[in-house]
């Protein structure tokens, strides 16, 4: 695997070099700012996890939970680019130029690129001394096929980091992903002179493998070459987006895991949750699974799915293990700051569910693909050894020629027990597992925080710890939009942290939270929903007639943000104009 054949190259160069390893290593971690590092999975609900609540085997994640500390109120935008724009630039997406996809939909805050009024975690912590790594999806460009050099201008290397490995764009194949880059070049995975058969599990590249695999890779490289200097890594996982693909070692744990169907799956999550105290009974609802969404006619398929799935979460965990082990090998553990979130809830799409599927050929049918061909597709329409990518009812999942997703019925297991999906600002699209781990300075251990957060916050947490500067004039004189979160650092202690309100839009569906009051709305033209997240976070009772004088006070909070954060007008189509 990877990690020996880093560990090969690092004994080298400490061998050459051996005055490397002494002025991080040797110093007092209170002497130091900490070494940071966050990691995001993608489409996940908030049950999905061991410590939150799941069946799915995540050890190394819960051990850093039980070492550390689980938000039970913690946020994110609902959907995958306005999330990274948030996480990356401490503001809301609108504010960085993201408010929903990558495309120009002519207004300021739906531009489908970063703006130069927003400064990334890289750019702002380089100056503070840090060295900054990215592996895995980035996700924050509409450039993903650029004529030049100066249409790279927001990829990674551009906006602050060191180094780079992974996607640009958004979603792909787990065996073959298309925009698949190392630093500032395309490349091919089967033609990768440093990450090749030898470095892969059984010689079969795997995306969350290699993700990891780099990110090890950065550690071990950043401690031999360059440790006397503290780091920022941000480890941006694909799993578990559809397509549902996994390796067979992984997909082989979840046989008959799921037999017992959805409802059973969810009950059992809803009472473990309640067991582990990330949800409070008297303030949530189990409500059933929706019968609309439920598969019966192709049930082992439906069943297969579902084991896929966990097995992608299953494989991120090992990765995430074998980033762990290697702070710890270059003693750099204690004094890392981890923080784990997903960046929306759990996906209800229905790619890839059409139709009946059919069998996979019992030899290759199309060319075998060239080692250094580019994979330029969101969905390849072959794998590379001849065989068409097919999708469907009863193609099972986790093979590199299928493309499916997991589907409604499993994503509201998935979100347990909250209310809607990704796209949707309800409790289920926008809430995440966060887990925070910092040894030398994090002693609430296996401890649950209550404080709701928000993603803008991070920003602000890794200035506070870093000492770093966040500027107010940036990139050649641009004024930076000042930051949006709260330093989570006195939730560290057990303390509270103030704040006005979070808020949300995406497709004009809308929310805002003061206190324990949630005003939400589905649709630009939706009707505002109101509900006492404190007694009521499944949102099942509407208090909205009840109480319209709060209704009305909270909508003109929410309508003050979105005049000064560019969301409006909601959700603009592609030409700019309004839907």
């Amino acid at each position: 695997m990877l990690r020996f054949r880093f560990a090969a190259i690092c004994f080298a160069a400490a061998t050459i070099c051996p005055h490397s390893t002494a002025t991080a290593a040797d110093r007092a971690p209170s002497e130091q700012p900490p070494n940071i590092i966050y990691i995001m999975s993608d489409d996940m609900g908030y049950s999905d996890i061991g410590c939150y609540g799941s069946e799915i085997d995540t050890p190394n994640l819960n051990a850093l939970a039980d070492k550390g500390i689980r938000y039970t109120q913690f946020y994110n935008t609902a959907r995958c680019c306005p999330t990274r724009a948030s996480l990356l630039t401490g503001l809301y997406p609108h504010q960085a130029g993201i408010g929903h996809m990558m495309n120009d939909r002519g207004y300021d805050g739906y531009r489908g690129d970063l703006n130069r009024n927003c400064v990334t975690l890289a750019e702002v912590l380089k100056p503070a001394g840090y060295r900054t790594y990215l592996s895995g999806k980035w996700h924050v460009t509409k450039q993903i096929r650029p004529q030049n050099e100066a249409d790279k201008q927001n990829w990674p290397r551009q906006r602050g980091f060191d180094r780079f490995y992974g996607t640009i764009h958004g979603a792909g194949s787990f065996f073959d992903p298309n925009t698949l880059t190392r630093d500032n070049q395309y490349l091919s995975p089967a033609d990768d002179p440093e990450y090749g058969p030898e470095d892969q599990t059984n010689g079969t590249f795997y995306y969350t493998d290699a993700i990891a695999d780099h990110a090890v890779r950065f550690i071990n490289e950043h401690h031999f070459e360059t440790g006397d200097q503290p780091f920022f890594m941000y480890v941006s996982f694909t799993a578990a987006h559809w397509p549902m693909h996994a390796l067979e070692k992984d997909i082989a744990k979840y046989k008959g895991k799921y037999d017992a169907g959805y409802d059973a799956v969810r009950a059992a999550r809803y009472q473990k949750m309640i067991d582990l105290g990330v949800i409070d009974p008297n303030a949530t609802t189990n409500f059933p699974v929706p019968e609309n969404s439920k598969e019966v006619e192709f049930w082992e398929w439906e069943k297969r799915n579902m084991e896929v799935y966990a097995a992608m979460i299953d494989n991120m965990d090992q990765g995430i293990g074998r980033i762990v082990d290697a702070l710890r090998d270059t003693g750099q553990f204690e004094n890392t700051l981890i923080c784990f979130f997903q960046d929306n809830g759990g996906c209800a799409e229905n790619y890839g569910r059409g139709g009946k599927g059919v069998d996979r050929a019992e030899a290759a049918t199309l060319p075998t693909l060239p080692e250094d061909y580019l994979q330029g597709d969101m969905q390849p329409k072959q794998t590379r050894d001849g065989f068409p990518v097919r999708t469907g009812k009863g193609v099972m999942a986790g093979p590199a020629d299928t493309y499916i997703g997991y589907g409604r019925a499993w994503a509201t297991v998935s979100n347990t027990p909250f209310r809607e999906y990704k796209h949707w600002v309800h409790e289920g699209g926008i809430s995440t597992p966060l887990i925070v781990h910092w040894p030398s300075k994090v002693t609430r251990h296996g401890e649950l925080e209550h404080t709701p957060g928000h993603l803008v916050d991070l920003m602000a947490t890794a200035v506070d710890v870093s000492g770093a500067d966040y500027p107010s004039v940036f990139h050649g004189g641009n004024r930076i939009k000042p930051m949006e979160g709260k330093s989570l650092v006195p939730t560290f202690e057990g303390k509270p942290i103030e704040r006005e309100a979070i808020y949300w839009e995406h497709e004009g569906n809308r929310a805002i939270r003061v206190g324990d009051f949630k005003l939400v709305a589905k649709g630009a033209k939706g009707k505002w929903e109101l509900y006492n997240i404190a007694a009521d976070r499944s949102e099942q009772h509407d208090l909205a007639d009840e109480q319209p004088e709060r209704v009305e006070s909270l909508a003109a909070i929410w309508q003050a943000y979105a005049e000064r954060a560019d969301v409006l007008p909601l959700n603009p189509n592609k030409n700019g104009k309004k839907k």
